[in-house]
C-alpha cells in the first residue's frame, strides 16, 4: 500500500467516523448514516483491494477499471439527489398540511373566542 492509499483510507476512515458522530448526536437519521457508512466501507475496501475494481471491471466488460468507478459514483449521486428531491417534496407537502391546519384551528379559536368572551375573575383582574 502506497503513501497515496494510506492518506486515501485514513481520509475515508475519518469520514466514516464522522458519519458515526453525527449519528451518534442525532444529527443524522439512520437511513442516510447506513447509506454514506456503506459508502465509504465500499471506498475503503477499493483502497485495501485495489484488485476488486479490475476484477469488477472486468466482469462487466469495461476496460478500464476508473471508467467503471466513475459510473457507478454517477450512478449513486443521481440516486442520492433523486431520493433527496422525493424527501423535499414529501417534506414540503407535510409543511402545507400543517399549515392549513394550524390556520383553520386559529380561525376555530378565534370564532370560539368572539362567541363565547372569557369569564373574568378577581384572579384575572390585575390592580393599577
Amino acid at each position: 500500500m502506497g503513501t497515496g492509499s494510506l492518506i486515501g483510507g485514513l481520509i475515508v476512515a475519518a469520514f466514516i467516523m464522522f458519519i458515526i458522530g453525527l449519528l451518534r448526536r442525532h444529527q443524522l437519521r439512520e437511513k442516510y448514516a447506513v447509506l454514506w457508512i456503506v459508502i465509504g466501507v465500499g471506498i475503503l475496501s477499493l483502497i485495501v483491494f485495489p484488485e476488486l475494481l479490475f476484477w469488477a471491471a472486468d466482469l462487466v466488460g469495461i476496460r478500464v477499471p476508473t471508467n467503471l468507478l466513475f459510473a457507478v459514483t454517477l450512478v449513486l449521486l443521481l440516486g442520492v439527489c433523486l431520493h433527496l428531491a422525493w424527501e423535499v417534496s414529501r417534506t414540503e407537502d407535510r409543511i402545507r398540511r400543517l399549515s392549513e391546519e394550524v390556520a383553520l384551528l386559529q380561525l376555530k379559536v378565534s370564532h370560539l373566542e368572539d362567541h363565547h368572551p372569557a369569564q373574568r375573575t378577581d384572579d384575572d383582574e390585575s390592580p393599577d
